[in-house]
């Protein structure tokens, strides 16, 4: 599966929808909620045969922070400076 978002793209971090059983990963990730970052780089993991899912590094706020997302707690920002082509 080819990656959906690119080194350098800025990605807005979606809200996260607690159901009932939080778990820290959710507690932690909701702490970004609706922040921009930019991807600094993605990986591919494949689980099971024929499963490949892809978890990207974002760099959040004016520090160094970065966090691993899925690629469904993230979105394309609609701004003008993320719709860079890729190389």
């Amino acid at each position: 599966m080819a990656a959906k978002y690119f080194i350098g793209q800025k990605v807005k971090i979606k809200p996260v929808h607690i159901e009932h059983d939080a778990s820290p990963r959710d507690c932690a990730i909701d702490a970004y909620a609706d922040q921009t970052g930019e991807i600094t780089n993605y990986y591919w993991i494949s689980p099971r045969i024929g499963e490949v899912f892809n978890i990207y590094m974002v760099r959040v706020g004016t520090g160094l922070a970065e966090i691993a997302l899925h690629e469904d707690e993230i979105e394309a920002n609609e701004s003008r400076k993320s719709l860079k082509t890729r190389d």
